[in-house]
């Protein structure tokens, strides 16, 4: 008798949907993990792919986590989304002065 992995729905359909919007769909890698809190999905893709992923102002990714929270109701589980930057990525946020010296009162 041969094991068979297990396929979770939750995973399986992020795949489905991740390669479906980047142009790099070999470089997508998923993972899964469940604890207390729930299931987390943490997504790694290509890091020209990331910012497709994440959409203007963050809509693809609230959209990606709305649907996986469907997803996770139906199986009774609650389903979190984590997409991991990649090395050389964008770097560090923000202008790079401290806010706080341009205030003044």
């Amino acid at each position: 008798m041969v094991a068979k992995a297990t396929v979770y729905s939750d995973q399986e359909f992020l795949d489905y949907v991740v390669k479906s919007l980047v142009d790099n769909p070999d470089a997508v890698k998923t993972d899964r993990k469940v604890d207390e809190m729930g299931v987390l999905l943490t997504v790694q893709t290509h890091k020209d792919d990331v910012g497709k992923l994440i959409g203007r102002q963050g809509n693809t990714a609230k959209a990606l986590r709305t649907l996986l929270r469907v997803v996770g109701m139906k199986n009774h589980a609650r389903v979190n989304l984590k997409i991991e930057e990649p090395e050389g990525g964008r770097g560090p946020r923000g202008g790079g002065t401290d806010s706080l010296d341009d205030f003044k009162l």
